[in-house]
């Protein structure tokens, strides 16, 4: 391994690099934030390239680095040099320098993951190769099921919602139209009510407004479903509850738990 200046007009940003949305997380630090730190700090950290056969260089690591350097107009970038790499070894490295930073596109995570495991053909090889546990692994893997439209949208952990949302969405909805809808009628609710509805759902579009109505009332409350009291209640019944509770009918309501019991 090599540590060098090298010219930036020799550099090319290579397809291996896994970082492909460079907006995703920016929008408090954007590559001019970046730029004016690299001028008054240097660049602290050199960028990781791999030699090519006609001199040149591919970028696999520093992506937002290089184009801040770029940005102020350098002639010159420390670079640590590869020499013998081949493809997958590029794809993990880059994957390793972004995978555990919470402003990198889930979705470069997932096509970075998938070109791994394309080579290995083994989920624990990925996972000692990268150092993510194999249950992480799979979710992102699922998200490359999700309709184009959610996956434009996912930039960040969070997105239109969580990773686990999303990733039990993809599992659960084969269907591209089936799960922007679901999206759309559960984007209102916190992730854990989000999750717990496309999990009762059974990947039944039509049960996905009962079990909103339901998530509206508190039904799956977070604490309620720890404790094992995540369910559903007959409507019958949450009308005579609701009359009770109006009524202060706490002699009933002693009944009702006791039966519970």
């Amino acid at each position: 391994m090599e540590v060098k200046d090298i010219r930036m007009d020799m550099v090319n940003v290579s397809t291996l690099n896994t970082r492909k949305d460079l907006g995703a997380g920016t929008e408090d630090t954007g590559l001019d934030d970046l730029a004016n730190s690299i001028k008054e700090q240097g660049l602290l950290n050199p960028i990781i390239v791999r030699k090519k056969d006609d001199g040149k260089y591919d970028l696999i690591a520093g992506q937002r680095r290089f184009l801040a350097c770029k940005k102020l107009g350098l002639e010159v970038i420390p670079a640590i040099i590869r020499e013998k790499m081949d493809d997958t070894d590029a794809t993990i490295i880059s994957l390793i320098e972004n995978v555990h930073r919470a402003d990198m596109s889930p979705i470069d995570k997932a096509k970075a993951y998938q070109s791994i495991y394309e080579k290995y053909k083994d989920y624990g090889k990925v996972a000692s190769e990268t150092g993510v546990a194999i249950a992480t692994i799979k979710k992102y893997l699922t998200l490359l099921n999700l309709a184009p439209a959610i996956q434009e949208k996912l930039t960040t952990s969070e997105g239109p919602a969580g990773i686990g949302t999303l990733s039990k969405l993809a599992e659960t909805f084969t269907s591209p139209e089936e799960q922007e809808q679901v999206l759309e009628a559960i984007g209102g609710f916190k992730q854990s009510v989000q999750l717990e509805i496309i999990k009762q759902s059974g990947g039944n579009l039509e049960n996905i407004q009962g079990l909103k109505d339901e998530a509206l009332e508190g039904a799956f409350d977070t604490k309620m479903c720890k404790e094992g009291l995540c369910f559903t209640l007959p409507e019958d019944l949450k009308v005579k509850l609701k009359e009770m509770i109006e009524s202060n009918n706490t002699k009933s309501l002693k009944e009702i738990v006791k039966k519970l019991k």
